[in-house]
């Protein structure tokens, strides 16, 4: 996860950061499933067995990301860049766990500390988006994400759309999941309080492409979706 400015990074803290992986599975419907298409997607798009630098935005948690690509391309080095210390810690732990390590930079920050050059061959931004409170922090990470990507290189984005109230239905289904995985109603309502306070997610699939081509990237196709959640492949215009 990654946010802008220190308020907001600090709402991942050592105990959010410490439950992260558990929750973000129950929370997302096909998480790993997720991770391993959009890695997939990035070894088609790039082409198998090349080399690569790959810039993860909001790396911080599991690192799926990374570990999902890197059990497909050993010649890819990865940029794991997050604003929390604590979730950045937990990513490079599992980093390190799975060996990767050596392949993988972390940087404390956003993505604006990184230096302003089109360096990256590829990007991802997963479990971002509907953190970011406002739509100019959501189109600055976009544009921050552009300088520093080759013209024609894929960006992999993945996060919740659309306005919790306006899909009912996917909230009730959301708290039958929580309830599936053994949480009492009191705590599903503890959740779902707590995601419609917590969150900014973009207003609909639309919103989402209107920024992507605004920052300089080509109109976006989705290649996931899980109740509020979507994943998307774009690349930067040349």
């Amino acid at each position: 996860m990654i946010e802008t400015g220190n308020t907001a990074a600090a709402k991942f803290d050592t105990g959010r950061a410490a439950e992260y992986a558990v929750q973000s599975r129950i929370a997302l419907a096909g998480y790993d499933a997720c991770h391993e298409l959009a890695a997939c997607l990035l070894a088609a798009d790039l082409g198998p067995g090349r080399a690569a630098r790959v810039l993860v935005a909001g790396a911080g948690g599991t690192a799926q990301e990374i570990i999902a690509a890197a059990r497909l391309e050993p010649l890819w080095h990865f940029t794991a860049v997050d604003p929390s210390a604590p979730m950045l810690e937990l990513a490079m732990t599992a980093v390190g766990e799975a060996g990767l390590a050596a392949r993988t930079t972390p940087v404390l920050g956003e993505v604006g500390v990184l230096p302003a050059e089109a360096v990256y061959d590829a990007a991802t931004l997963i479990g971002v988006l509907h953190h970011l409170p406002g739509l100019s922090a959501k189109q600055a990470i976009f544009e921050a994400l552009a300088v520093r990507l080759k013209p024609g290189a894929p960006l992999i984005l993945a996060g919740n759309r659309h306005v919790y109230a306006s899909r009912p239905l996917f909230l009730a289904a959301w708290g039958e999941r929580w309830r599936m995985h053994g949480a009492s109603a009191e705590e599903i309502e503890a959740k779902l309080g707590k995601i419609r306070q917590g969150a900014d997610p973009p207003a609909s699939d639309q919103a989402v492409a209107e920024m992507l081509t605004q920052a300089g990237f080509e109109e976006p196709t989705l290649f996931f979706s899980s109740l509020f959640w979507g994943g998307w492949i774009t690349h930067r215009r040349g």
